[in-house]
């Protein structure tokens, strides 16, 4: 399936899961990118026919409860819909590593242009005066950001088109200009890389997001160039920030058979009246903060405090970040 057609599949679900109402095929055409065209131009409108009938069968196949029906007796023209009863998932216990992996694809989706497409269908929805549940895709909207230079690098490096930008290293005061053609974009450790060849220095090179100052810019024409076949980005990576230092200790208490992740991680683990105390090694205290508030309450930090503070600043965001969800599907 090619991307232009996923993005409007899911542009497609996210539309029918947010109205209270069946949607016309006139409706969805005039809401969800991708189905742009003239309905009075007979092969234009006809065309349209054609890519809704094959996405409706497409979601039907994936297993999506797309529902067929009408508003009341008096419309003619039938309608669709998805309810979120029966489109929902049971709830999923994932593992931190797992919870990670996911937060990867929310980085993604959010930066692939689909999070903007998909607001911007549920504003034509609202001003064509449809009913919108505010509360039914909370749980597809990512919770997570990535650098600013994401998502210009990520599209270069698709369209192999040569980048230019200004990049600061710790040991100098000021950022120096590079020049890359991006193969790709990759995290590493809980950081995003990109991985291209170094015009200037003619060599591979990595490249730090959070290290790139200011915008990114385009300075080649797309198809500019060709990656190495099968290069390995995340070995790429991994050379080149060498082994990680984990000088720091922190001690946690963990309930009896749970979080059975840090207990690999975890150097010494003894059991106690309260739960099993588990030493971890680290050598970032935000990093391991966002591995520890995975596990919820089955994991309490006794020591150090710069951990402690680091999770409970963590538990504080996420707080917050629920109160603005939950405001905005208040009374408007």
């Amino acid at each position: 399936m090619s991307r232009t057609r996923t993005e409007r599949l899911v542009n497609l679900v996210i539309c029918l899961l947010s109205t209270r109402r069946f949607l016309t095929a006139a409706q969805i055409a005039a809401t969800v990118p991708g189905y742009e065209h003239d309905p009075d131009d007979a092969r234009d409108h006809e065309a349209f026919q054609r890519k809704f009938e094959r996405d409706k069968a497409e979601l039907r196949e994936l297993g999506v409860p797309l529902e067929t029906g009408t508003a009341s007796v008096f419309d003619a023209e039938p309608g669709y819909r998805i309810a979120p009863r029966e489109y929902a998932l049971p709830d999923i216990p994932l593992e931190p590593d797992e919870a990670a992996a996911v937060g990867i694809a929310a980085r993604l989706w959010q930066h692939a242009g689909l999070a903007a497409a998909a607001s911007s269908g549920l504003a034509k929805l609202r001003a064509a005066g449809v009913d919108v549940d505010p509360q039914a895709t909370l749980g597809l909207e990512p919770m997570v950001t990535v650098d600013p230079a994401f998502a210009p690098l990520a599209a270069a490096a698709r369209d192999r088109r040569e980048v230019g930008f200004d990049y600061r290293v710790p040991d100098r005061d000021a950022p120096s200009r590079r020049r890359l053609q991006p193969w790709g974009v990759v995290c590493w450790r809980g950081r995003w890389y990109v991985v291209g060849h170094d015009l200037d220095r003619d060599a591979t090179r990595c490249f730090r997001l959070s290290r790139v100052v200011g915008q990114v810019r385009l300075t080649g024409a797309p198809g500019a160039y060709e990656p190495p076949v099968g290069v390995d980005l995340i070995s790429h990576v991994a050379r080149w920030s060498g082994p990680v230092e984990r000088p720091g200790r922190a001690t946690v208490l963990a309930t009896p058979g749970r979080a059975a992740g840090l207990r690999r991680w975890a150097v010494e683990c003894a059991a106690g009246p309260d739960g099993d105390r588990l030493v971890l090694p680290y050598a970032d205290a935000d990093y391991l903060a966002g591995q520890l508030v995975g596990y919820g309450p089955d994991v309490r930090v006794l020591d150090p405090p710069e951990v402690r503070e680091a999770v409970i600043q963590r538990l504080k965001e996420i707080a917050v970040r629920h109160d603005e969800l939950a405001g905005a599907g208040g009374p408007r």
